[in-house]
């Protein structure tokens, strides 16, 4: 099973409530109480964004966090590589090596390539206002050039 960290899953409802409030300066007390999540777990994720450069914080008595862009340019696939790593499928993916004792005999090593290049496209055409929907972007209608994965609000 494909699974995300909890703390990538936190961070698309963090941004997602960033991009529907109007204020542009954030608190991570102020979002923790809008969003439900505990404050500590809100600014660990708001660390996280910022060192990935997806928020930024500012200091001082007026300060808090904002988005560094618009809601809906920033894709689900930052989002993930940001808190979970590069997106690979598997050890070999992409001319990894070493991480897998049947490497040397797989009929598949190599092979993976191209589907995780086709969840990569797909997680990079989708947006975190589409997923937020409502006031934060367009509606979410998001097609690979597959068009294998096609999702509608």
């Amino acid at each position: 099973m494909l699974k995300l960290s909890r703390l990538t899953d936190y961070a698309v409802v963090v941004l997602s409530r960033m991009g529907r409030d109007d204020a542009p300066l954030q608190s991570a007390p102020g979002i923790a109480a809008r969003t439900g999540l505990a404050e500590p777990t809100v600014a660990k994720v708001l660390k996280i964004l910022a060192q990935s450069e997806i928020v930024e914080g500012l200091r001082g008595a007026r300060g808090g966090y904002r988005l560094t862009r618009p809601l809906h340019s920033i894709t689900l696939a930052e989002v993930i590589v940001a808190f979970d790593g590069p997106i690979a499928l598997t050890a070999c993916v992409d001319g990894g090596m070493g991480g897998c004792d049947s490497e040397h005999l797989c009929p598949v090593r190599g092979r993976w390539d191209p589907v995780n290049h086709a969840i990569r496209e797909a997680l990079a055409g989708i947006s975190v206002a589409q997923l937020a929907g409502g006031n934060c972007g367009t509606s979410f209608l998001a097609t690979t050039t597959t068009d294998h994965f096609v999702a509608a609000e």
